[in-house]
């Protein structure tokens, strides 16, 4: 491997780009341990013990860090420590010390996730910040199955916040509302169905 830039990222580390499409964060002491510079080339042996020595203990350290703080889905654990520049080796070892001693679990994660936000948030705007944050849609399905959203409730108290006089209103204040409910990810035909007996049970 060549070392083809040394790039720094603050005061105390650089990102090193080796020839090969690997990049590694050292702070300058490494540097000089190991003695890396911009053109010279990086033994096998000599990357392997800093992947090994330095860089998994690393990598550990930092994702139980932002675990201490608030709950993270393993994609989540994963891409901090990709921006952190550290290498795919020791980016499974953390991940799979995290998963081993159960600090981390997907399913757990989403369904405290849909339990916190089920009476705040449409199940299609659930089901995208889950996605997003790495689980599978048939994992996100089955939560939703067994902690179903109610919408409906939802909705009534988003109308009769935004809407005093709910009963006078005229077809454009209603399409505003609806428009807004839908950009909040409810159905139209559930929102058309609670505008329709939002009173019902008064």
């Amino acid at each position: 491997m060549i070392v083809t830039e040394i790039v720094p990222v603050d005061k105390r580390r650089s990102k090193v780009v080796l020839d090969e499409d690997f990049t590694l964060v050292l702070y300058r002491g490494e540097l000089k341990k190991y003695g890396i510079e911009e053109g010279e080339s990086l033994e096998e042996d000599t990357y392997q013990e800093i992947v090994n020595v330095v860089l998994k203990k690393r990598a550990r350290e930092r994702v139980l860090f932002l675990l201490k703080s608030a709950d993270k889905t393993e994609q989540e654990l994963v891409r901090k420590l990709k921006d952190g520049g550290y290498p795919s080796e020791a980016i499974e070892y953390a991940i799979s010390f995290v998963k081993e001693h159960r600090f981390i679990n997907d399913e757990n994660y989403g369904k405290r996730y849909v339990e916190f936000n089920s009476n705040r948030k449409s199940e299609k705007q659930i089901q995208y910040d889950l996605q997003r944050k790495g689980l599978d849609k048939e994992m996100i399905r089955d939560i939703l199955k067994e902690q179903p959203v109610n919408e409906e409730a939802q909705i009534q108290a988003y109308i009769r916040k935004k809407c005093r006089n709910v009963e006078n209103m005229d077809r454009k204040d209603k399409s505003k509302v609806i428009a807004a409910l839908a950009r909040k990810g409810f159905s139209y035909e559930v929102v058309n169905r609670v505008f329709g007996g939002i009173y019902d049970d008064d």
